[in-house]
């Protein structure tokens, strides 16, 4: 294991009736790159009496990527935007200085069975942007890079890589990079790699330095371009990582910033309901006490 720094081992954690596998910020390893946040959300079997709802909730000082396998999910904020989400595209939203938004299950799925199956991803913007105004950008699957090579699948879903650049906004250099194998092979990748870098396994396995690392755990690597693994036969794998921040990020609920007045402020501008509201939406999720990782 001579270029495997940490394992992190998928975490369950709850989001109201849902299940998602936690997999950053974990306390040696708060953050890759930009990357502050990853969820891995199902697979979960919904019945015709379930949906997946998530009440209107604030974020400041980030950028949220949503990713689906499987099921589809209706986005609203406070922009304004709706906007249902379908396998391979991407739904990109930057908070800035303060956006809410909600997740459901759209309108015409309910009451019906369903599969819901994807990855929730926060990206920490630089300091210079933190205070932007919010915005939202929603990516088809066909614009996003994608390409076969050794008999490989691989998606470039945000940032560069491999001399390709992703249709997704993103404010500082990163990458996420999806490879799917149908066979074993090797792979060798450190040249099109910069920053941090870590793996995570959604399906499968892959082998280094003889080590088999099996599905549900993320692989963070001591030096980016020393990354070679060997892909096990029907697997999938993500790798991302990109050029980290010079200043420490503070995460509280949804909120992160460099600045622990803002998240403050945040917090108390919630409390006191001075968030814009989503149009059409009523709930109101309160504070919840401090994290414990």
């Amino acid at each position: 294991m001579s270029n495997v720094k940490l394992i992190i081992e998928e975490r369950a954690a709850d989001i109201g009736n849902f299940m998602v596998g936690r997999l950053l910020p974990f306390r040696e390893k708060r953050t890759v790159g930009p990357f502050v946040f990853i969820d891995h959300m199902g697979p979960t079997y919904l019945s015709d009496y379930e949906n997946f709802d998530v009440a209107p909730h604030p974020h400041i000082g980030l950028s949220t990527l949503t990713y689906l396998f499987k099921g589809r999910i209706m986005h609203r904020d406070s922009l304004g935007t709706e906007m249902v989400i379908e396998p391979g595209a991407v739904n990109w939203m930057t908070a800035g200085k303060g956006i809410v938004h909600s997740e459901r299950t759209p309108q015409f799925l309910r009451g019906f069975e369903k599969m819901l199956h994807g990855l929730q991803i926060w990206v920490a913007l630089p300091k210079e942007l933190e205070e932007m105004e919010p915005n939202f950008t929603h990516i088809e699957e066909k614009d996003i890079p994608h390409w076969e090579q050794d008999g490989l699948s691989f998606k470039l879903i945000a940032g560069e890589a491999f001399g390709r650049k992703s249709a997704v906004p993103v404010y500082s250099p990163l990458y996420l990079i999806e490879i799917k194998s149908t066979t074993p092979q090797k792979i060798k990748m450190g040249d099109h790699l910069f920053g941090e870098s870590a793996l995570y396994i959604l399906e499968g396995s892959i082998k280094s330095d003889d080590v088999v690392f099996d599905s549900k755990q993320i692989l963070i690597a001591k030096d980016t371009k020393l990354c070679e693994f060997e892909i096990g036969e029907n697997t999938s794998v993500y790798i991302f990582g990109g050029e980290p921040f010079p200043e420490e990020r503070f995460i509280y609920w949804n909120f992160v910033s460099s600045d622990k007045d803002k998240i403050e402020k945040a917090k108390t501008d919630w409390e006191n309901q001075k968030f814009p509201k989503v149009p059409g939406e009523t709930e109101f999720v309160p504070l919840p006490p401090p994290p414990k990782f």
